[in-house]
């Protein structure tokens, strides 16, 4: 493992399409005006939402929300060109979602498939594979991909917080606070993940594996930044939210037992018995005073509730069947594999 400055911003990733290299370059040039949408008009004609051109191009622009990237300004956050483009980008991504969730569910409707587990092994769901026949490079490969999102953990969700309003912005308030180490910097989520990559061997340097991540994985990260950086979704957001902490705590501990079988380290399984039994708090408080609360002062939100549960379960199904196809046919799901070189 190459061991980097915690704090260091990622190197921008190579472009995958003009989308991505306009913005790409618009970065690393003064050159002005920046790209707009009326500029790039031929590529925005029929993008492909769920592509790899669309899919980077919106991660690097969001990630200047973030840690920005290394030798870029960080003024080119609120650079005018750069957010009409981005915009323009994301209408793309948000029109494709809502088209695919298909019919909407009420909220109780759309939490209780949640809370549904099969009753033996689920041949979609990565978890099981892993749990039951995953190796230790595709444990690896795995980590890689999550490391995008698990290595900046809860912060996407922290946009929801001026956003809501007492009983539910103090239970939000409460369970980010687990997942920031409840004030120890050593117990904050994203510092766990980083032992976990170590332990299995991985460079756990933040964005390392941006340029190996396929498009679905850059989606399910894109989701979160399209949520929190609007507060017309701030519904969607805590759907989002909801969804990963119902589902956290069975898939946390089959990953844990993935791990033990394939004879990890302490650290790479410590990152998911802790997500076991406290993600199976946090469920309750998300349902309960997060959720509940929210319908009670704001009830024509529940619309956009259900729908960020529902493009969160579409894009992690995505994921799941690019990342069980790849294994399955002995191939690695990543654009660049482990042990490989980039592609020319």
């Amino acid at each position: 493992m190459t061991s980097h400055p915690a704090t260091a911003a990622p190197a921008l990733p190579r472009p995958r399409g003009p989308l991505s290299a306009a913005v790409i370059t618009a970065l690393t040039t003064s050159a002005r005006p920046h790209p707009t949408p009326d500029r790039l008009r031929p590529h925005l004609a029929a993008p492909d939402p769920y592509g790899d051109d669309l899919q980077l191009a919106l991660y690097v622009l969001y990630e200047l929300h973030y840690r920005g990237f290394a030798h870029v300004d960080a003024d080119l956050e609120w650079d005018p060109g750069l957010l009409s483009l981005r915009r323009a980008l994301e209408t793309v991504f948000e029109s494709a979602l809502r088209t695919g969730t298909g019919p909407a569910q009420s909220v109780d409707e759309a939490l209780g498939g949640l809370l549904v587990e099969p009753a033996g092994h689920d041949p979609d769901s990565v978890s099981h594979h892993l749990q039951r026949e995953g190796t230790h490079g595709q444990l690896s490969e795995y980590a890689a991909l999550r490391s995008l999102y698990h290595l900046k953990e809860a912060d996407p969700h922290l946009w929801a917080v001026p956003r809501l309003h007492g009983r539910a912005k103090a239970a939000l308030v409460a369970v980010e606070y687990d997942e920031f180490g409840a004030g120890r910097a050593e117990d904050v989520h994203a510092h766990l993940f980083a032992e976990l990559m170590a332990d299995l061997g991985l460079d756990n340097a933040y964005g390392r594996y941006l340029d190996a991540a396929p498009a679905a994985a850059l989606a399910t990260v894109n989701l979160m930044s399209l949520f929190g950086l609007h507060r017309a979704l701030r519904g969607a957001l805590v759907g989002h939210f909801a969804t990963l902490e119902v589902t956290s705590s069975p898939a946390s501990a089959r990953l844990a037992e993935a791990l033990r079988r394939t004879g990890a380290g302490p650290a790479a399984v410590r990152f998911y018995t802790e997500h076991v039994e406290a993600d199976a708090v946090h469920e309750q408080v998300v349902r309960r005073d997060v959720i509940g609360q929210l319908l009670t002062d704001e009830p024509e939100l529940a619309p956009d509730i259900t729908f960020g549960i529902q493009a969160t379960l579409l894009l992690e199904n995505r994921l799941a069947t690019h990342l069980l196809t790849a294994w399955r046919s002995d191939h690695s799901p990543l654009r660049i594999p482990l042990s490989g070189t980039p592609p020319p």
